[in-house]
């Protein structure tokens, strides 16, 4: 996510580096770079001014504090300055009212709308533990109606029936009712896209609001448009109160001019990031965690909420007490890959872990490659129960079988081989005793509290990383 700003920031600091303090001369330098940094992520000018123009005034009169050196100092100001322009803290849909709360949902066609509505829906049921309903107020695309049905079934919430031969109005009005009824605690309404906002649009969506009285007006913008994302929010907020802006395919969006630019142009917060293709792939926005990750250093507290979320504890518990017990086999190895790809696989976990601007690109996609578990995951599905616990039994004429039947080659099924054999070496030099030390931890931790079970320690991990930063929270 936004790859591109995130390295092109770095390397507006580094010309910092290495500077005793802090001078009027070294700072212009730092703010010409970070200047072209924003330009080229396509953030929109007066948000540029704005921001530097702050970073400017105050970075002349920093004090570096104890502990860290001018650069980082100036990196804390700037982390401090973009956060406040992209919104300081999250801020959650406000549900506080009579059930059913009606969440009304528009944007343009192809920004990613209906889908947004099955992913809130979703983020609702399962987060929040609310009692959900979607509703299609699109009377333009049956197509639309259809699409919101199937997405209901699929995130497993109720749907409404709706008509194109009904009123907008009158669809959401009979869903209300109907949501009253059936006891829901949301209303969740889809809206006619159009390919542009335009006269016609306005009037009839503002019937919608006004007749509805919906308690959060939500618009769903392609962050890949860029500042035009921010300039289309804008002009949908001057005609109608708008609450919040759900951002969508920012997992696409190397550049990050939108959700720099959203806040400060429609003065309305980003609720919620859309973060990929699947239907769990929404995220609640925290600006201080948006920058943090931009900055390079990370996201390691999304990074716990999801491995809370996503892990299953009870299987992963179950692994870690067979390696203690020098069983781990080749299925377990597969858990473990499925879980991770649960997450967003290898890339989404290390892209919330600090540092990892400072990795080439050509060592990162050798850890990080999504096809590459898939491909192990087939070879291990190709294999025999059996083959599974025994791996010794896996010889020639076997190892073909296993390749034809995971579409693989011979060489892959021995390179996966090769590295389950390396995984268990080191299970065995780990040895009982301090394998059953880290379970007793584990276990204490889990009862406290403190994380969930199976969860690695990211000290350890963010631990090795900065040592390419100094060994310090910021990695440049």
């Amino acid at each position: 996510m936004f790859d591109n700003l995130t390295n092109r920031l770095s390397n507006s600091f580094k010309i910092l580096q290495g500077k005793n303090k802090l001078s009027e001369g070294n700072i212009k330098d730092a703010i010409r770079q970070v200047r072209r940094a924003l330009l080229e992520a396509d953030v929109a000018l007066d948000v540029i001014k704005v921001f530097l123009d702050q970073v400017q005034i105050k970075a002349l009169g920093l004090k570096v504090g104890e502990g860290l050196s001018p650069s980082q100092a100036f990196i804390k100001l700037v982390e401090e300055e973009l956060t406040k322009i992209i919104g300081v803290a999250n801020e959650s849909l406000d549900l506080k009212t009579q059930p059913p709360a009606v969440v009304m949902v528009a944007g343009l066609q192809g920004a990613g709308k209906t889908t947004s509505i099955a992913k809130l829906a979703l983020f609702l049921k399962e987060r929040e533990k609310k009692k959900v309903l979607l509703v299609s107020a699109d009377v333009y695309r049956p197509a639309a109606i259809d699409q919101l049905q199937i997405l209901s079934e699929q995130v497993g919430v109720d749907f409404f029936p709706s008509s194109i031969n009904d009123k907008p109005e009158q669809i959401v009005l009979n869903a209300k009712k109907h949501a009253q009824k059936q006891f829901h605690d949301v209303l969740l309404v889809d809206t006619a896209g159009r390919l542009h906002i335009d006269e016609q649009m306005m009037s009839e969506i503002k019937v919608l609001q006004q007749t509805v009285k919906p308690i959060e007006t939500l618009f769903v913008v392609d962050s890949m448009t860029g500042q035009d994302a921010a300039h289309t929010a804008k002009s949908f907020a001057d005609a109608l109160p708008l609450t919040g802006v759900i951002l969508t395919k920012t997992d696409g969006d190397a550049r990050g001019g939108a959700a720099l630019s959203v806040r400060h142009i429609t003065g309305k917060p980003i609720k919620f990031l859309g973060v990929g293709e699947k239907i769990d792939a929404l995220e609640p926005f925290h600006p201080d965690r948006l920058v943090s990750r931009l900055l390079g250093m990370g996201d390691v507290l999304s990074l716990v909420e999801e491995i809370s979320r996503k892990v299953d504890h009870k299987k992963t518990a179950k692994s870690a007490k067979k390696m203690a017990k020098g069983q781990f086999d080749l299925a377990d190895m597969r858990d473990q890959l499925l879980q991770m790809e649960q997450m967003g696989g290898m890339e989404s976990l290390m892209d919330k872990l600090p540092g990892m601007g400072q990795i080439p690109d050509s060592v990162k996609n050798q850890v990080m490659g999504g096809e590459q578990t898939k491909q192990m995951v087939a070879i291990i599905n190709s294999m025999t129960p059996k083959e599974r616990t025994h791996i010794k039994l896996i010889k020639g004429s076997r190892k073909a079988r296993i390749a034809k039947g995971s579409g693989t080659n011979v060489q892959s099924v021995n390179k996966l081989i090769k590295q389950f054999e390396k995984m268990q070496k080191q299970m065995k030099k780990m040895g009982g005793t301090k394998m059953k030390k880290m379970m007793a931890k584990m276990s204490k931790m889990q009862e406290s509290g403190q994380a969930p079970a199976g969860m690695p320690d990211l000290s350890k991990i963010t631990g090795g990383l900065s040592g390419m930063g100094g060994g310090n929270k910021f990695p440049f």
